[in-house]
């Protein structure tokens, strides 16, 4: 299989996260996608390639050009208020109660109120080298993709950073641009395929879903924890189905804390289903190994082997497949999570559902 990888991420570089009321070491940080890499590279199955640059119009065509141009600034803008500041987030947010009763009004000048205009969170630094680092990522799923309309069965893409919480106008979740979705509109818009996004995060991909909310091109089916207890909290509902022609496009499979292989398998079975029925010319699998057993900040409990027989699963489907790293926080078990997903994904003539074994 072939494995697209740029070192572009590695600008992506914040030491710490505000969370819970106090600062953490980063979870997601570089480390991460260099121990997907020196695993996928110790395995002469996979291929590593570098990506080709993509340039900014595919991103254009689904983030506003505003959040683009803001996060290309933000951290110039900041140092010359701020000089010295290794992690960016937003002291301000701008909630509609604040104008209640007032005319609309436009994006502030001020770089501490920007970056509350186009973030939702605080969990999400951006640090000097994050817009290239965001642009390689990018690129990356683009390329992957492109190997993959180009004959390629399966390709992997190590997108870092992640994008699935980024929506069309707002950053967060450790996310700044969509990969997937930018990769899976890119491929409805410009050959009329129909294409599915499986989010296999343990996250709900919440931006991903307000992107293609609306239409019928594109379907997204998310399996994660349900957010009555997870992050992102207020979307990823199972009632959440899409609106206007995108109705029936949406769904939402919430999953309980403590779920293990096999009941998970079952989710995924009726998430295949679900991608049956709508007929993708293409899949595009948003990764995110944080169901592991021993992930730091999640709590479900998939193991190494049942990530190989989710790779199966999804290989059954028999449909050209792109794979994008989301995310994963178990630093020392994430390499191999993330290999044993990519074979099963490889074999898919083999029977995914064996007894489960850590």
């Amino acid at each position: 299989m072939k494995v697209v990888h740029t070192p572009r991420h590695r600008g992506h570089d914040p030491e710490l996260e505000f969370e819970s009321g106090a600062f953490h070491p980063a979870a997601e940080n570089l480390r991460r996608a260099e121990a997907i890499h020196a695993s996928l590279a110790a395995d002469p199955t996979f291929e590593l390639l570098e990506p080709s640059a993509w340039g900014t119009a595919p991103i254009e065509a689904v983030h506003d050009s505003g959040l683009i141009r803001f996060l290309q600034e933000a951290w110039i803008e900041y140092q010359l208020v701020h000089p010295g500041t290794r992690e960016v987030v937003p002291d301000v947010f701008l909630r509609p109660e604040l104008r209640a009763g007032m005319d609309p009004t436009t994006e502030p000048r001020a770089i501490e109120a920007r970056l509350g205009w186009w973030s939702y969170e605080v969990t999400t630094p951006i640090t000097e080298g994050t817009f290239d680092a965001a642009l390689g990522a990018v690129d990356t799923a683009l390329s992957a993709m492109s190997l993959v309309l180009g004959g390629e069965r399966a390709a992997y893409g190590l997108c870092r950073p992640p994008g699935h919480h980024a929506g069309t106008s707002l950053y967060g979740g450790y996310c700044f641009l969509n990969n997937a979705a930018i990769a899976a509109h890119h491929v409805a818009s410009t050959t009329d395929a129909r294409v599915t996004i499986l989010d296999v995060d343990y996250h709900h991909g919440n931006g991903t879903q307000q992107i293609f909310y609306g239409r019928d091109d594109v379907q997204y089916v998310s399996l994660h924890a349900d957010p009555v207890r997870a992050y992102p909290y207020v979307t990823g509902f199972a009632d959440e189905i899409g609106t206007g022609h995108g109705r029936g496009t949406t769904s939402n499979i919430v999953l309980p804390a403590g779920t293990d292989d096999d009941a998970y398998l079952v989710a995924l079975d009726r998430a295949c289903d679900l991608i049956s029925g709508f007929a993708p010319s293409l899949v595009i699998v948003s990764l995110g190994l944080d169901t592991f057993i021993d992930d730091p900040i999640a709590d479900l409990a998939l193991t190494t082997e049942g990530f190989e027989r989710c790779g199966r699963v999804v290989g059954q489907l028999d449909l050209p497949t792109v794979v994008l790293q989301e995310g994963g926080y178990d630093v020392a078990s994430l390499g191999e999570n993330v290999r044993r997903w990519l074979m099963g994904l490889d074999q898919p003539a083999q029977d995914p559902r064996g007894t489960s074994s850590r």
